[in-house]
C-alpha cells in the first residue's frame, strides 16, 4: 500500500467507517475507482430444512492506494454514502 492524496481513503484520507467487516472476492473492475464484490452467504429453507448457498454483489469505493485486481480476496466495511450505488470501501487487500 502506497501513500496517496485521496480524501476518501479510509487510511490516509478522513473516511469514517463503521459496521461490519465483510470479506469478499473482486468479481469485476469496469467504472473507475469501483469494484464489484461477490459475498457468499448461507440460508436456511426452513420448509426443506435444507441450507442454499447464495452470493451478494457489492458494489465498493477503491481508493487510489489500494491495487485491487479481479479474483483478489479483499476485505470491505460500510461507509456514508459516497454515491447511488456505493456504500461500502476497500479497507484491505487480503490475497
Amino acid at each position: 500500500m502506497e501513500a496517496c492524496n485521496d480524501p476518501k481513503c479510509p487510511v490516509h484520507g478522513n473516511l469514517k467507517t463503521h459496521g461490519d467487516v465483510i470479506v469478499g472476492k473482486v468479481r469485476k473492475i469496469k467504472v473507475r475507482k469501483t469494484a464489484v464484490i461477490d459475498v457468499d452467504y448461507i440460508i436456511k429453507v426452513q420448509k426443506y430444512e435444507r441450507f442454499i448457498k447464495k452470493t451478494s454483489h457489492i458494489k465498493a469505493y477503491v481508493p487510489d492506494c489500494m491495487k485491487v485486481k479481479e479474483g483478489d480476496l479483499v476485505q470491505i466495511q460500510q461507509t456514508r454514502r459516497l454515491s447511488k450505488t456505493k456504500s461500502f470501501v476497500v479497507t484491505n487487500v487480503l490475497e
